[in-house]
């Protein structure tokens, strides 16, 4: 199913990840016409987008047609939004929602429907090169098309048979760009502890991270192939590898993170 063909198409939540879903819509061929921003406190970037691509910004979504509603707000603030759309959810729509931790069942009772999809994407869906995992145990075969082509318009799509799975991808991919982010900080604090000035060190931390991507999104080797590649026997890989592989070093430390990170998902769900 191709993006054309989908609509009207209500977005919940104009922040940046549902602006970087919406940018995705657009440009892979949603029609303007067709997609409603609902905001009732809709940032300038909101208010700019809507303005170059002709889309239409509300403070409500109270008396628009909806085939598919996605929800992009936070698990905080997600009683309050179905309380709000309730009214034009009926049984020609299709709910989507990417706020972590809330459950399908949540999702359901609130909404008074079972045609519900549970997301996660992530940010880098800004650029297309996100990923997301999704579980829709009560949808068919159209909402699931559906459901593929708004999301796949962020990136690749990972479908789950089982909902818990949707903490775990959360902890994994969802929270993931930040722990990328965090390595490049430090990486860069690490080369100004060896001499380096901060712009230097920044520079040559965040285009290595950039270039190891690249490198992994061209080469389909195994991960594991692509670091023996780097490293040469007895050599400074190796021996930063050491620590770094140390039975309480990085895999270790991530381990740790991600169970925190699953644990405040599911926390989230529970209210």
């Amino acid at each position: 199913m191709s993006l054309a063909e989908i609509g009207p198409v209500v977005l919940i939540g104009a922040g940046k990840m549902g602006l970087a879903l919406a940018r995705g819509w657009i440009a892979g061929g949603l029609p303007p016409d067709r997609l409603v921003l609902v905001d009732p406190f809709a940032g300038d970037a909101a208010k700019a987008f809507a303005s170059e691509t002709g889309v239409r910004l509300s403070k409500t979504s109270h008396g628009i047609l909806t085939h598919v509603l996605v929800l992009a707000v936070k698990p905080q603030t997600m009683g309050e939004a179905m309380r709000d759309v309730l009214p034009v959810v009926g049984k020609h729509t299709l709910v989507i929602s990417i706020a972590a931790g809330i459950s399908l069942k949540t999702l359901s009772h609130g909404l008074e429907t079972e045609r519900v999809i549970r997301a996660m994407p992530n940010t880098p869906a800004q650029i297309g090169k996100g990923i997301t995992g999704a579980v829709g145990l009560s949808i068919d075969a159209a909402d699931r098309g559906v459901a593929d082509a708004l999301l796949g318009a962020a990136g690749q799509v990972v479908w789950f048979d089982v909902e818990s799975k949707l903490d775990a991808v959360t902890a994994v991919s969802g929270s993931g760009p930040a722990y990328v982010f965090y390595l490049v900080e430090a990486m860069a604090v690490a080369g100004m502890r060896q001499g380096l000035d901060p712009g230097q060190a920044m520079q040559l931390a965040r285009q290595t991270v950039i270039g190891a991507a690249a490198l992994m999104e061209a080469d389909n080797q195994s991960v594991s192939i692509l670091r023996e590649n780097v490293t040469s026997p007895k050599g400074t890989t190796a021996a930063a590898l050491a620590v770094l592989m140390a039975p309480d070093g990085l895999e270790a430390l991530i381990d740790r993170a991600v169970l925190a990170a699953r644990i405040r998902s599911e926390e989230l769900g529970r209210g």
